[in-house]
């Protein structure tokens, strides 16, 4: 049987009926990703353990017993998120050799659900990246067309599942990291309220940022494994105690009475025009589908962009403090300590890391905190307060969630100002702390467009009904790439 389309939900019944077993799955994703691997660099480790778990998934099933919601669901994992005994490298030779000494809580979780995790996904080093290319392991490519990136920094997770070796992976979100690479892949990509998922045992980027969400083929699979991941966790202070738990059954295909607002600062100049038609195609469609559409104005949204390149870097320059090269990973010799200290780190780190260490420390010195990482924090307190007063008069928000389709490998990885102009639509959802969710919605060129959705935090509800009503109507979430 071809599981390569295969949907969480289809599988899940194919599996619950016995016309698919678990280790027939889990096979069959294990072949195409050593099929198909070597040419998209998607997965720098598969597990060890993999048709063991989905045999012992098999004999529970056979023996009747009560198995979890995801029983038998193959999924990757970015390579930010602890398995104990897994390789665990963030993307980058400082970590070169550390296996995972605990499990992070997702990790617990999706087992917890009878998920039989796969392997661990490609990303740009420490999240730091809008293309995968910046990964010590090398660039992931675009299953669409693989001379163009998948985006970043989630890229390897995304184009695990548009490839069809996988029915869905995990990614981070600290500026659109599952939502941009989502859109460039063809494939669906949430980013959860933040606190509504446990980051313990994610290699923090930028702590106050950083959300774990699912990449899957459908909206109602995101649901499904946001189902499994999300609640509070008491090794997690950030984490909520949530009063809407997600189900699934509950989700209503229909948008009718709801009002979408459209911003218009999310259609200015820079934005490919191609992009911007097919966009505006899917709102109509929305439309069509019994919403009513209504423009507003994020007035602050022109300062998010330099908000979040501030504040950003500033936390990624103190999480990553921690790598020294002594307690684990890369190590290199010095005469002496400070000497030792900077060459393991030198050479450990790569030129987007080093570049946004002495950014976020240059904001944070003594003088210069006031003048820039002070006001940054004003501008995401603005940018926050425009999401609180477009809420109260829309619904939900619709808008693109990349200015472009996917370029040319190379293309920008020496032009950094260009590469972070890839997260200008996505980066508000995380200053503001909303959901996001995006969901494919065309092609340009050949290549994928994504369309975004936010709403008010802890909504994920609403994100699911305009996701599952557009995916209802349309069939882009079907294609797939050859």
């Amino acid at each position: 049987m071809d599981v390569s389309t295969l949907t969480i939900k289809e599988a899940g019944e194919k599996l619950a009926s016995g016309e698919l077993t678990a280790v027939d799955y889990a096979q069959g994703c294990l072949d195409a990703i050593a099929n198909g691997n070597e040419n998209l660099n998607a997965f720098l480790e598969v597990s060890q353990t993999a048709l063991d778990e989905a045999a012992s998934i098999d004999a529970r099933r056979a023996a009747g017993e009560s198995l979890g919601s995801l029983a038998g669901i193959p999924i990757g994992l970015k390579d930010n998120m602890l398995v104990r005994g897994w390789g665990s490298t963030s993307g980058s030779q400082i970590l070169e050799g550390y296996r995972g000494a605990y499990d992070s809580t997702i990790t617990q979780r999706l087992q917890a659900a009878g998920a039989i995790l796969i392997g661990r996904t490609n990303m740009d080093e420490f999240a730091m990246g809008s293309s995968t290319e910046t990964s010590h392991h090398g660039a992931s490519c675009n299953p669409w067309d693989a001379q163009k990136v998948p985006g970043g920094s989630s890229g390897g997770s995304a184009v695990a599942v548009a490839a069809g070796f996988i029915p869905a992976a995990l990614g981070s979100d600290t500026g659109g990291s599952i939502r941009q690479p989502a859109s460039l892949c063809g494939v669906v990509g949430l980013k959860p309220t933040y606190g509504r998922v446990s980051r313990y045992g994610l290699m923090a980027l930028a702590s106050s940022f950083d959300q774990i969400g699912p990449i899957t083929r459908t909206v109602e699979d995101a649901a499904l494994i946001l189902e499994a991941i999300e609640g509070r966790d008491p090794k997690d202070g950030t984490s909520v105690e949530l009063t809407n738990t997600t189900v699934p059954a509950l989700i209503e295909k229909s948008v009718d009475g709801m009002t979408l607002g459209v911003p218009k600062e999310y259609f200015a100049s820079g934005m490919d025009a191609h992009v911007a038609s097919v966009v505006h195609e899917a709102i109509a469609e929305l439309e069509r589908a019994g919403a009513k559409i209504q423009e507003i104005s994020m007035p602050h949204s022109e300062y998010a962009l330099a908000a979040y390149y501030i504040i950003q870097p500033a936390e990624a320059s103190s999480n990553l403090g921690r790598f020294d090269g002594l307690r684990y990973g890369y190590h290199s010799s010095g005469e002496n300590l400070p000497e030792t200290y900077k060459r393991t780190r030198g050479e450990g780190f790569g030129k987007e890391v080093k570049r946004r260490i002495m950014l976020g420390s240059y904001t944070l010195s003594a003088g210069y905190y006031d003048a820039y990482y002070r006001k940054a924090l004003k501008v995401r307190t603005l940018i926050k307060r425009d999401f609180d007063e477009a809420f109260k008069r829309v619904d939900a928000i619709v808008c693109p969630t990349s200015p472009s389709v996917a370029w040319n490998l190379g293309e920008k990885f020496d032009d950094p100002l260009a590469m972070y102009l890839a997260d200008i639509y996505t980066v508000t959802a995380n200053l503001a702390t909303v959901p996001g969710l995006s969901v494919p919605c065309g092609f340009v060129d050949g290549l994928p467009v994504g369309l975004q959705i936010l709403a008010k935090p802890f909504d994920e509800y609403t994100l699911f009904r305009v996701g599952a009503t557009y995916q209802d109507r349309t069939n882009w979430h079907k294609q797939s790439p050859t």
